[in-house]
């Protein structure tokens, strides 16, 4: 049960109707998550659904990979509706189910010779975990996608984390009909483990 009400489109005033119209004939195609919430202030769903679009489907990042990044990013808020959701997308991607599988659990994926996966999953795990990301780190996603890669992959890394927020902070249910689990939800902020031992860590 969710902390938020979430008015229906006969319930809507005429500036959130206009957003959701938007929303639901954009590539999303229906209205589910942190947009529900943030339709209470029709401008900031608006400006909110704008940047979400160029985050998630007009970044240098082949969708795949971002698909990664949202899915450390929701493991690390410990956001199952998040997490579902972009479970659901990696794998129409192409995501490997077992990667999908790690993250689900907490665990160290196995990318197997998979530099850019690897390097996403870093970069990411970095920023979540310590507020910035060693010069190795930082240097490989720069060198694989130039400075808007950078740019870029660290605004996703933000932005989902402010829908893992939402969703949280206001208890968004998952939508009817989807069922998911990931271990050891209730407890807060997550860390994912370092691909290697000895990865350098941030100095800030």
């Amino acid at each position: 049960m969710g902390r938020i009400s979430f008015p229906t489109p006969d319930e809507m005033s005429k500036e959130q109707l206009a957003v959701f119209n938007d929303i639901i004939s954009g590539p999303r195609g229906t209205l589910v998550g942190p947009l529900r919430a943030a339709l209470h202030n029709p401008v900031l769903a608006d400006r909110w659904q704008r940047l979400g679009q160029v985050l998630r489907y007009e970044t240098s990042i082949p969708f795949a990979l971002n698909e990664i990044a949202i899915l450390v990013t929701a493991r690390h808020w410990s956001s199952l509706l998040e997490f579902a959701l972009h479970a659901r997308e990696a794998r129409r991607a192409g995501v490997d189910e077992g990667w999908i599988e790690a993250l689900r659990c907490g665990a160290r994926p196995n990318f197997a010779g998979d530099d850019a996966a690897a390097e996403v999953y870093e970069y990411v795990r970095q920023l979540l975990s310590a507020g910035d990301i060693a010069d190795t780190a930082y240097e490989a996603v720069k060198k694989r996608w130039g400075e808007v890669g950078v740019v870029e992959l660290t605004a996703v890394a933000g932005y989902y984390s402010m829908v893992a927020m939402t969703l949280n902070a206001h208890r968004i249910p998952l939508p009817e009909g989807v069922e998911y689990e990931i271990p050891d939800n209730d407890k807060g902020v997550f860390n994912l483990p370092p691909l290697q031992e000895n990865e350098p860590q941030p100095v800030l």
